[in-house]
């Protein structure tokens, strides 16, 4: 039986069902098995195959089945022209940077972002491999221009950003990064693809954490790099094979099952999300709500014109209350999980404190302590009435 391939002719659920899946050849099941095997058998002359060689049924840290079917449907829901999956978000984000950038590279990073991200460009890149690196603001893209340098090789933003859900503006930044020669990666995790597509804006690169969202289901991990095909084939070779940074089977073949509900489960996301949202901003006892959905929130406006089919299902906010008061808040909670992660089927929230090093780069109204919650797929009215309850014990 010919493999079916699915196109850009084809909706974006469509292709999250079926790309990369087809009718196993062996077994005639409707969905391809797992491949736990670390090995395949080698040509009769062996002599000839080069050990380090990305694809290719050889050895598993070089590309196996499960992760090429992945790749596959990772690319076509992002529309790239090619991608690599590895273990981890954060395998993704140092799979890149190693790849890319050399001694006396410079990059301008976004100031809010997932906490390895920062220590990766803020320490121990510019610390370890001379590679230099500048934070700023990337809310506002003449923050970016001014900070670009003649060796700029990389702008890297995170939109809507971790954990303060700032919002970049992702076409104006990377007409910016390209003026100057420099290419732009985007980390996608918040949004999704199926909210954002960063490449048809004009990024170079996506980075989604498998793990969060296009999983979904809190079982599993990955990371996922897209992109060119000329880019991607450094990577694979120099991170996914030197490094060893690959992603197992099971991983993989879970990850291909969570995808396939991705945009089901994005509308619920979405939908919770914004109304939960506008419960908090309208309650007393909440000192702000971050959350690119609400009118008045600063990003709405770009939120609006990148994000196509909602806003995620993540927020930030905050009590007027004391340190305990937060604390005791999410103690009396029963449906609500508190746990970190994201992109869960269960609702999970975590207390960011004070004593965050990061604080100085986030807006004043973080400084006191705030709640980063991912609403899950419950139904909205019992993560309110939850909310509610452990609100009125405070």
């Amino acid at each position: 039986m010919a493999k079916r391939t699915y196109g850009h002719e084809y909706g974006f659920a469509t292709r999250a069902v079926h790309t990369g899946n087809d009718v196993d050849g062996e077994s005639g099941a409707l969905r391809r098995p797992i491949t736990m095997a670390n090995s395949y058998e080698l040509p009769y002359d062996p002599t000839s195959v080069s050990w380090s060689t990305p694809g290719g049924n050889l050895y598993t840290r070089n590309g196996g089945t499960n992760q090429g079917y992945l790749q596959e449907k990772i690319a076509s829901l992002e529309n790239g022209e090619d991608c690599v999956v590895l273990a981890s978000g954060v395998a993704a984000l140092s799979g890149l940077f190693f790849a890319l950038l050399q001694q006396g590279d410079h990059v301008v990073f976004s100031s809010v972002t997932y906490i390895a991200c920062y220590r990766l460009l803020n320490e121990l890149f510019n610390g370890k491999f001379g590679v230099e690196t500048t934070i700023v603001d990337t809310t506002d893209p003449e923050n970016v221009r001014k900070a670009m340098r003649p060796n700029t090789k990389l702008v890297h933003i995170e939109t809507p950003g971790n954990p303060t859900l700032m919002v970049s503006d992702i076409a104006e930044i990377a007409k910016i990064a390209h003026e100057g020669g420099a290419l732009l990666s985007v980390d996608n995790t918040f949004a999704s693809p199926y909210c954002q597509r960063p490449i048809d804006l004009g990024a170079d690169f996506v980075i989604e954490s498998l793990t969060k969202y296009i999983n979904g289901h809190g079982d599993s991990m990955g990371g996922a790099i897209i992109g060119r095909k000329e880019h991607l084939d450094v990577i694979r070779a120099q991170s996914q094979i030197n490094l060893g940074g690959a992603i197992s089977p099971f991983n993989a073949w879970l990850i291909m099952r969570g995808a396939s509900t991705l945009p089901l489960r994005m509308r619920q996301h979405n939908e919770s999300a914004l109304k939960i949202a506008r419960y908090l901003e309208a309650n007393e006892k909440i000192s702000f709500v971050a959350y690119p959905g609400l009118e008045s929130d600063p990003g709405h406006a770009v939120a609006c014109k990148q994000m196509e089919h909602g806003f995620g299902g993540v927020m930030a906010f905050g009590l007027k209350g004391s340190h305990d008061d937060h604390c005791k808040f999410v103690s009396k909670l029963k449906v609500i999980t508190n746990a970190v992660s994201l992109g869960h089927d269960e609702s999970l929230i975590v207390f960011l404190g004070e004593n965050d090093e990061r604080q100085y780069l986030y807006p004043e109204k973080f400084h006191n302590g705030f709640f980063r919650f991912s609403v899950g797929l419950e139904d909205a009215e019992d993560l309110i009435a939850d909310i509610q309850q452990a609100l009125d014990q405070i």
